[in-house]
């Protein structure tokens, strides 16, 4: 566990120094930004301001092969023969993208996401998008060369992240948050809205109750109930 941790930490700062190498100062960067919802907290892994966009960076320390797409909840990774799933990163930048638009009051379609695999061994083994990658993340930025933001609108989402930085969200209160918001069965955990109990009537679920998000089909969140054995 603490080996993990501690090749998570290096994977991080690697990738800190390899964009702060590759960039140059046409790129402002802000690493571990924790960000209030109105359901809790959300954390951003990397954000990069520049005139030709904003990047919102979310990192995956995995080893192995990874399958997955675009439209699936989980994606799988395959380690030395065994499978382990884990939350779609598509879907999970996705909030984070939604979040920050809204908090810097930008329009969504100049806030871009990227998933970028930093395991040493990391091979994907389905096709995925090109924001999807293991190598390569500065010269995928570096596609980006129209200029959308003038430089006062820089310095004021500048601003904006460094009040956010301030408001000293620690790591610990924002996991604390997470179990909160993911405990409840009545408000959805990823976009706020209220969780409905709903009857699956097809797939290999049919015939068993599950929680629904209301906001349903912008929101796909669902958790299966659980039911107590006898």
């Amino acid at each position: 566990m603490v080996l993990s941790i501690i090749k998570g930490w290096l994977g991080e700062k690697e990738t800190q120094f390899g964009m702060w190498m590759k960039l140059g100062n046409k790129y402002l960067r802000f690493h571990n930004i924790i960000i209030p919802i109105n359901n809790g907290t959300t954390q951003i892994d990397h954000i990069l301001l520049s005139r030709f966009g904003i990047f919102v960076i979310e990192t995956k320390n995995y080893n192995g092969w990874i399958f997955g797409n675009e439209k699936s909840k989980y994606w799988t990774q395959l380690l030395y023969g065994k499978k382990f799933k884990f939350q779609n990163p598509l879907h999970q930048n996705f909030c984070h993208t939604k979040t920050l638009a809204k908090h810097l009051n930008v329009d969504h379609y100049n806030v871009h996401s990227i998933i970028f695999f930093i395991g040493n061994t990391t091979e994907l083994k389905t096709k995925l998008p090109d924001n999807v990658m293991t190598s390569g993340l500065s010269a995928y930025i570096k596609r980006f060369k129209s200029i959308v933001f003038s430089k006062s609108d820089l310095n004021l989402f500048q601003r904006k992240i460094v009040q956010l930085k301030n408001l000293n969200i620690s790591t610990k209160e924002h996991v604390a948050n997470l179990n909160q918001r993911y405990s409840k069965t009545d408000i959805c955990p990823k976009c706020g809205a209220n969780l409905q109990k709903k009857l699956a009537k097809q797939g290999k679920y049919a015939g068993n109750y599950f929680f629904g998000c209301s906001n349903y089909p912008k929101c796909k969140y669902t958790r299966n109930i659980k039911t107590s054995k006898r």
